[in-house]
């Protein structure tokens, strides 16, 4: 988009391209989404930007209307694999906050300064501002969602001080954390309260956003059919369920709620219930790339609708998401349990897994009692419980032992070209293994599994197998869901 088809974006108040971009207005000095409803400014007033740190940095506070930093991060960040849109990835898991600057160029193969340079190019923001917006969001949340003091929020959304926290909330919100908290419960400011056991007891609940429409309903399923006893659970009837999981963090573990019913916003609510809130960053994101919220549907209908053999499914199952992992190491190894067995095969397996090595949570929560086990304890176990081939559980031992070595890296920076040479190089790993990986650990939306006998099926059933899956990209793998929700279909309307 250039910038007079942005202005026309803002102009109708179009939600679509919310997060994809932000606008700023020089005679306010604020910045705004582009559906917010304040009366439209002159053209000649308003700049562009990348990303909310992008406006920021320009010395722009945000919109108290439109909240632009609660919008749906954009989706160019999964479908790039340079540089910058690995670096976006990291970010978002909180690497700069926990490693810093170094860390991340380190991770990324570069140097600090090469990082700077290309963000700064790229999105209008270095590292360090990409990290202080995203911190000014969490202890935005946490100031009015929680009773916590402003001094442990301070800490808890990954600031080094006091000091800075104060004065980022000044600048980027144009009021106090006291004055923020006021302005969400609509009364005057007042002390919070010390948070302790009850505050990871009742959790942080959060407003998950997405953009455009939204297959609840296909996500659940999916997720639903792969759940594993104790480490995930769904509760409550279809339409009205709720999604829980314990999650392993960097700093912590936690489990995470989310519901299926849809925000009238457009968002889905969730509730973490964290053991060190300084997790909070990396737990919301890793829930976001779990449930693909950061996906534009409208790119992806408009690419695939065009399709004659896909525009029926696409028609028939608007927003349909491509479920990613809210682990990587979780899902790589479960990746190896479901080879050439059914998912309800795959997922006794995985329970089988969980039930000998998997991590007991330290607080049970309802159904919700391990943690999946780590790479580090599946590298050296024996796996006899499973009932696998010896040749299976080599390769689930040797993947693991690569994973915890760093041998292979999976983390959302992770350079996918080198990730799925480096897994096919081990012994028992094979296209169709690394593929999987690679769509839902490293969040892909571009791979296409053309061995897999469901995807077979549903292309089967829509006509498709004869067709040039070139014309897909980048979205293949949002086709494949498509054949796979079309093969589950034809099975669940098939007479008894």
């Amino acid at each position: 988009m250039n910038d007079d088809s942005m202005y026309e974006a803002l102009c109708s108040r179009d939600a679509r391209f919310d997060g994809e971009f932000f606008f700023a207005v020089s005679t306010t000095g604020i910045y705004c989404r582009p559906s917010c409803p304040a009366t439209t400014p002159k053209r000649h007033n308003v700049r562009f930007f990348a990303t909310a740190a992008a406006a920021q940095h320009s010395g722009f506070r945000a919109c108290r209307r439109c909240r632009p930093d609660a919008v749906p991060g954009s989706a160019e960040w999964n479908v790039r694999a340079d540089a910058v849109g690995r670096a976006m990835r990291l970010i978002g898991d909180g690497v700069v906050d926990r490693e810093g600057v170094a860390g991340l160029a380190a991770r990324l193969g570069y140097s600090a300064r090469q990082v700077q340079r290309q963000l700064n190019a790229e999105v209008g923001a270095g590292p360090i501002g990409l990290a202080r917006a995203q911190r000014a969001h969490t202890a935005r949340i946490l100031l009015q969602t929680t009773g916590m003091r402003a001094t442990e929020v301070a800490f808890a959304a990954g600031f080094a001080s006091v000091r800075q926290f104060n004065d980022t909330i000044r600048e980027i919100y144009a009021t106090t954390p006291s004055g923020l908290r006021a302005a969400a419960s609509g009364r005057p400011a007042r002390p919070g309260t010390t948070p302790g056991p009850a505050n990871e007891a009742t959790g942080v609940p959060l407003r998950l956003a997405y953009r455009g429409p939204y297959a609840a309903t296909e996500v659940f399923d999916y997720l639903a059919a792969r759940a594993l006893t104790g480490v995930e659970e769904l509760v409550g009837a279809r339409g009205t369920r709720c999604y829980r999981r314990t999650l392993r963090l960097p700093l912590g573990t936690g489990v995470a709620e989310v519901g299926e019913k849809l925000g009238r916003g457009g968002w889905l609510e969730c509730r973490l219930h964290l053991s060190d809130l300084r997790d909070m960053t990396a737990a919301t994101q890793r829930m976001r790339r779990l449930l693909d919220l950061d996906a534009d549907p409208y790119a992806v209908a408009e690419r695939l609708g065009a399709d004659a053999t896909l525009a029926p499914l696409v028609a028939a199952r608007p927003g349909l998401r491509a479920p990613g992992a809210a682990d990587s190491h979780e899902l790589a190894a479960r990746a190896v349990l479901g080879q050439q067995v059914s998912v309800s095969s795959g997922r006794r397996l995985g329970n089988a897994l969980v039930a000998a090595y998997g991590q007991p949570f330290a607080a049970p929560s309802g159904g919700l009692t391990h943690l999946f086990p780590d790479a580090d304890a599946l590298a050296e176990a024996s796996l006899e419980e499973l009932g696998m081939p010896e040749s299976r559980r080599d390769t689930l031992r040797t993947l693991a032992g690569a994973l915890a070595s760093g041998t292979i890296h999976l983390d959302p920076g992770a350079e996918r070209d080198e990730a799925e040479k480096a897994l096919l190089d081990l012994p028992g790993i094979g296209p169709w293994t690394a593929g999987y990986i690679r769509m839902r650990a490293l969040c892909d939306p571009d791979v296409l599994l053309t061995g897999d006998a469901a995807v077979q099926a549903g292309m089967r059933h829509a006509g498709a197998e004869a067709v040039d899956a070139e014309a897909w990209r980048p979205w293949r793998t949002y086709a494949m869901h498509h054949f796979w929700n079309a093969a589950v279909g034809r099975r669940r309307a098939a007479p008894a």
